[in-house]
């Protein structure tokens, strides 16, 4: 290709591809087709007048005969003229007039897959948005090579925009309408769009009631413009059951199993158990669930559980009851909205022995962005947790815990990503001795602070047997670099301790990891130096796993 014309040259290899049967007489008879291949392939980019001359380079024994096409490309064409035009319903619709392609524009060399681009963006965004009857009165591209020159004339009539009518239902899901009905989030007479039918399909299947979900939407069936909407549901099997076994520096080895019924009645209730059994942890929780409306997002949950832990010398046996409604807020935030009471007996170290009796009413906002739930490239995380017990209320204790924690990452080039994280968390009490382990804080380990034993920073007693603290503090900063596909490096800084004084010191540990992103998500795997030996901090692996966010 003479001159610097990567574009054009690739173009053309990819339009000729490969040559089978490459000796010099069968290349002298295909020199012919490869020569119009690459006229072709020169002319989709906008040159029309290329020269092309070919030869055929003898092979010999070891080597093989080779056809050389030499290309002078030629003066492109340039588009001259641009008319794009949307006529009737849609002419005031922005959803289909703003931004649509700007390219090819005045001035640009006449790329025709541009042009099919922007013809097709019109037609499908018609369609996405209701306009059936849409078609374009002129669709003309008219070039004149001897003057390097095209115009572009696009003028499209949409016709009238259908509207979506009644949900029906169609017999044999089994469960009540009226919950059914909640999962839609249009009224009728909304103008059609497809996205409000998409959202309607993953709101049913992602309900966990069904196994197929068919929504059947047909111009063909309107009246006066209304389409009705027709759902074929098939309901799943009731009940599952599944298990896994994971992994982590934290707890060692673990068992997880989970029981599921995923209906037992018409108005879409739920229940299940779990269990997860690890050295250091072991607990058996089962659950209830009403939906509420809308049922997305919305729901009451009863819970009942046991828990026992045996960590750095804190024993802990934990049994609990409670309600929880969740609901989602118009802003996005995710509010739970919790009582429960919680029956603890500890042990810390032989040295702290006691039992626990408290009703705790509490409260949690959150709130995730991202663009991808398993391993999205920029999003953020935000949580606060409240809860708080008194001794007037079935509690032996005054208890107000407050935990706060910020996440975020964004990536830059597709290749730089930057992880952070901030976490903050208070209790105030009138006695802190009384307060139970499980409500305490403690700080280390592969979520944490890296670089030191799980749960191994907070407070300690005399016999130097950590008892957790009343603050929390911790934050990290991570650089990853994907350096190959669906594995990245990191390194990271750690900096945080559970304390009973703010103006305690805190811990840092650092160091470097590497990330596989595995089909469930990102499998994490660290070595770390606790750069505080008073703390502890030495060389540590720790492995992880889960989304960032």
């Amino acid at each position: 290709m003479e001159g610097d014309y990567p574009g054009l040259k690739a173009n053309a290899e990819a339009y000729i591809g490969e040559v089978a049967d490459r000796n010099a007489g069968n290349l002298r008879r295909y020199a012919a087709t490869a020569v119009d291949q690459t006229r072709e392939a020169l002319r989709a980019l906008g040159y029309y007048e290329p020269v092309i001359d070919w030869r055929v380079e003898e092979g010999d024994s070891d080597t093989t005969a080779l056809l050389m096409l030499s290309v002078t490309p030629g003066e492109p064409v340039r588009v001259r003229s641009r008319l794009v035009e949307i006529r009737g319903a849609a002419a005031s619709d922005a959803g289909l007039t703003s931004d649509l392609p700007a390219h090819p524009a005045e001035g640009d060399v006449l790329d025709h897959g541009e042009y099919a681009s922007l013809r097709s963006t019109i037609q499908s965004r018609a369609r996405q948005r209701g306009y059936f009857n849409g078609r374009f009165l002129t669709r003309t591209l008219k070039v004149d090579p001897t003057n390097h020159s095209a115009d572009i004339t696009l003028i499209y009539d949409s016709g009238r925009r259908y509207q979506l009518g009644d949900v029906i239902f169609e017999e044999g899901h089994w469960f009540e309408t009226d919950l059914l009905r909640e999962f839609v989030t249009f009224e009728p007479g909304t103008p059609y769009h497809s996205d409000e039918i998409a959202q309607l399909n993953r709101d049913l299947l992602n309900s966990g009631y069904f196994s197929n979900v068919d929504i059947n939407i047909s111009p063909e069936d309107a009246e006066n413009g209304i389409i009705p909407v027709r759902v074929d549901l098939a309901r799943r099997e009731a009940r599952s059951v599944a298990g896994g076994v994971g992994f982590s520096t934290d707890v060692g080895p673990r068992f997880r199993g989970t029981w599921r019924e995923h209906w037992i009645n018409t108005m879409g209730h739920k229940r299940g158990a779990e269990t997860e059994l690890s050295a250091p942890r072991q607990n058996l929780s089962t659950w209830y669930e009403l939906p509420l409306d809308p049922p997305m997002t919305d729901l009451i949950r009863l819970t009942a559980g046991y828990q026992r832990e045996d960590i750095e010398n804190v024993e802990s046996e934990l049994l609990t009851l409670g309600q929880q409604w969740q609901h989602q807020l118009e802003d996005g935030w995710l509010q739970v909205l919790s009582l429960r009471w919680e029956g603890e007996r500890f042990n810390i170290g032989d040295d702290e022995k006691g039992t626990s009796t408290l009703l705790l009413p509490g409260a949690s906002y959150s709130k995730i962005q991202a663009d991808s739930p398993l391993d999205p490239s920029r999003g953020y995380r935000l949580q606060l947790d409240v809860t708080g017990s008194h001794r007037a209320v079935l509690s032996d204790v005054d208890i107000l815990q407050v935990n706060a924690l910020v996440k975020g990452l964004f990536t830059l080039a597709g290749k730089h990503r930057f992880v952070g994280r901030l976490q903050a968390g208070a209790i105030a009490t009138n006695r802190f001795s009384d307060v139970p382990p499980s409500l305490r804080f403690f700080a280390g380990g592969d979520q944490s602070v890296r670089g030191y034993g799980y749960e191994t920073l907070s407070p300690e007693n005399d016999n130097g047997v950590p008892v957790g603290g009343r603050f929390l503090i911790g934050g990290s900063g991570e650089y990853q670099y994907q350096f190959a596909d669906q594995w990245r490096a990191a390194v990271f800084v750690d900096h945080g301790n559970a304390i009973n004084d703010l103006n305690d010191p805190l811990a840092t540990g650092a160091g470097i990891g590497v990330r596989w992103i595995s089909p469930v998500g990102p499998l994490r795997l660290d070595i770390a130096k606790g750069l505080d030996r008073e703390f502890g901090g030495d060389w540590r692996i720790h492995f992880s796993m889960g989304p960032e966010l």
